[in-house]
């Protein structure tokens, strides 16, 4: 880990902060001396997300759209006894 940047100097040297830390370096960010944040790489997503993956694998119950029950619609509605 290397020595805390004082807040001036981190505001001044951003682009060359943000480019060591995406090699993978923590940099410590100070005011006043006082370490305030950490400046870390981000993680890469684990799997890229394809779009249809799961067609033809779930299935909606033909009464999805059907009404509530009277009791349970005036509990959503805040008017159940």
């Amino acid at each position: 880990m290397s020595r805390p940047i004082n807040l001036y100097d981190a505001k001044t040297q951003l682009s060359q902060l943000v480019e060591r830390a995406a090699a993978g370096e923590e940099i410590i960010i100070a005011k006043a001396g006082r370490p305030m944040a950490r400046l870390v790489p981000m993680k890469a997503p684990m799997v890229t997300r394809v779009p249809g993956a799961l067609k033809g694998k779930i299935t909606i119950g033909a009464a999805f759209d059907a009404p509530l029950p009277a009791d349970m619609a005036a509990g959503f509605a805040g008017t159940a006894p």
